[in-house]
């Protein structure tokens, strides 16, 4: 297929262990800026801090983009994009942004995005895992009360994919008042108990450089840029 955009050239795979991995390994023998891979299934599917995205066959989105030169915020564009996406075929339902990078729908996580690559070779792969048509009992048991699906036909896997790299082709240029202006718009953690690293706080907005900003409980606040957040405080968080 021709290059020139998002989304081209597309290696589309049955089945694969991971769509990033697959991206990586194309990047490092010189895809071009866009080359997209996708899958039906993956096996071993990677999540943020190690863990492992599950998604049954031919029921959810799996994309990796590589992209060259990405900028600072791409964690916090993808975001806006997916989210801007799910809100086109979400019905009245609203996506939320939970920093850096998941996608809410009614409180559950409908997408994820990871973030890998070799910033010294100028190049990132950026991985999307999207609930397009799963059904409850599609998931694990320990999934259905953290995790949303858009509640589609697997029919609808392909236009959401257009709607995805679509959105993508306008926030990977947009400038970066612009892609923190949507985050903040779509922020999960505002105002709300947060956990990350046995500490405790309150979601207090996104900075100027797109990290997160915390209200310490015994006043001040601390900024964090990148890690594991968990939305509650005490013993109960809903993991992401």
């Amino acid at each position: 297929m021709p290059t020139g955009g998002l989304g081209f050239p597309r290696l589309h795979l049955r089945r694969t262990d991971s769509t990033n991995q697959r991206a990586q390994e194309l990047a490092g023998s010189g895809a071009p800026h866009g080359t997209l891979v996708t899958a039906g299934e993956q096996t071993s599917g990677r999540g943020r801090q190690g863990r492992t995205w599950t998604a049954p066959h031919g029921r959810a989105l799996l994309l990796s983009l590589v992209l060259r030169d990405p900028s600072p915020l791409l964690p916090l564009a993808a975001g806006a994009a997916v989210a801007e996406a799910v809100d086109g075929r979400s019905g009245s339902k609203s996506a939320w942004i939970k920093w850096p990078n998941d996608v809410l729908i009614d409180g559950g996580k409908v997408a994820g995005i990871l973030v890998e690559g070799r910033p010294q070779e100028g190049w990132a792969v950026l991985g999307i895992g999207l609930n397009v048509a799963v059904r409850a009992e599609d998931l694990p048991p320990e999934l259905r009360d953290s995790a949303a699906t858009l509640g589609l036909e697997p029919a609808s896997i392909e236009p959401m994919l257009d709607a995805v790299i679509a959105a993508l082709t306008r926030w990977l240029e947009a400038g970066d008042g612009e892609i923190l202006a949507a985050v903040r718009v779509r922020d999960a953690l505002l105002d709300q108990p947060v956990r990350w690293r046995g500490m405790e706080g309150v979601g207090a907005g996104i900075d100027g450089d797109g990290r997160l900003i915390v209200a310490l409980p015994g006043g001040g606040r601390t900024t964090l840029e990148a890690g594991e957040v968990h939305l509650g405080g005490g013993g109960q968080a809903s993991e992401e």
